[in-house]
């Protein structure tokens, strides 16, 4: 899949731009404050329908202004389909080849976006929450039966803590949503532990290519339960443990909710004994690692790759630049730019200046 246009109109400082985009390498370049993160942000938005920076969508509509409006256009699969988004104070409106979708999981099917942005250097610092959710989203992509199994028990759970905050709880029932929620938490578990193990397989190597040396990195998978062998028995008997707890506390306090993964870089977990830079190396190498597992060139992701350069020496920019032009479509964010062979968009107070690239 190819980003071939995008279109923007009142959305955050843009009063209207088109931009028309290569394949490979797609460089935004100008000052902080310039409105490159706001192109970035807006190709990821019309992949998933929601933003990486804020949870509020009328923070996306120009000051000023009652209604935003993105519009892309790509090449899926060789055939071209648009992708439209209408913000208005009162939400949102997505449409695919001019007709309304039923659910944004639909976006994924024709526009893939993997991001990286400067605040992931944190993730592995960060609360456990932040891991899930890269967790969750990746694996939603990779298989629509998860995004089902995942909407199934956050249902279950969101019934189970409003009766646990109930004034009298009904035990019987509690104890039913209880074995629903195992039953529906298991494929998640599952999946989960299958898909770190696929990411596992590529991770070290494409650390590798940024650093230019061979490094051991893994991913620990922390399940909340022992998945060795019966999960529904050893599952059961810690919820029978904690079921007093969660009536104090009012809330499920166990489950795949609270789940987490540790990365492990040289033997050591990163988030203790990683330097800033390996973190950031590592966590850039995490977020681009599903692009690997998709086989199909048709159905490759898109980067894009916020503020990348940044602390990076030269010599790791070079290397990491050299490792981007090998993928299908890239675009970066950037306020320097060490090279002029790629196709580079001058961006200064929002408005946008194209320079196609040199050659080499």
């Amino acid at each position: 899949m190819i980003l071939e246009t995008l279109e923007l109109v009142n959305y955050r400082s843009y009063a209207y731009c088109r931009v028309v985009f290569d394949r490979k390498m797609n460089v935004f370049l100008g000052k902080n404050g310039s409105g490159k993160t706001n192109l970035a942000e807006a190709i990821h938005y019309v992949s998933l329908g929601r933003s990486f920076r804020t949870s509020d969508d009328r923070a996306l509509i120009k000051k000023g202004e009652q209604e935003a409006f993105i519009k892309a256009v790509v090449v899926h699969e060789g055939v071209n389909k648009t992708i439209e988004v209408g913000f208005t104070p009162q939400g949102k409106k997505v449409r695919v080849n001019f007709k309304p979708i039923q659910k944004l999981s639909e976006l994924t099917n024709v526009l893939n976006v993997l991001v990286f942005e400067p605040r992931d250097v944190l993730m592995f610092d960060d609360a456990p929450r932040v891991r899930r959710q890269f967790l969750d989203i990746t694996l939603s992509k990779h298989d629509s039966s998860y995004l089902a199994s995942i909407t199934r028990y956050e249902t279950i759970l969101k019934e189970r803590n409003a009766l646990l905050k109930s004034v009298s709880v009904d035990r019987q029932h509690l104890e039913l949503l209880t074995t629903q929620l195992i039953e529906a938490s298991f494929p998640i578990i599952k999946a989960r532990a299958a898909y770190l193990q696929e990411i596992n397989r590529v991770l070290g190597k494409v650390v590798g290519l940024i650093k230019g040396e061979t490094f051991r990195v893994k991913l620990h998978y922390v399940p909340y339960v022992d998945l060795q062998g019966d999960y529904p028995r050893h599952a059961k008997l810690l919820f029978d443990k904690s079921i007093d707890q969660d009536i104090k506390r009012k809330t499920t306090h166990i489950g795949i909710h609270r789940e987490d993964f540790v990365v492990v870089y040289e033997d050591q977990a990163i988030a203790s004994f990683g330097s800033q830079g390996e973190n950031r190396i590592v966590a850039l190498a995490l977020k681009m690692s599903p692009y690997f597992l998709i086989e199909d060139p048709e159905k490759k992701p898109i980067l894009v790759l916020d503020d990348v350069l940044s602390e990076l020496d030269e010599k790791t920019q070079q290397r990491l630049l050299v490792f981007l032009e090998k993928l299908q479509q890239v675009f970066i964010t950037t306020t320097h730019y060490p090279d002029t062979h790629h196709t580079i968009y001058l961006i200064d107070n929002h408005v946008i200046t194209r320079r196609p690239h040199h050659g080499k």
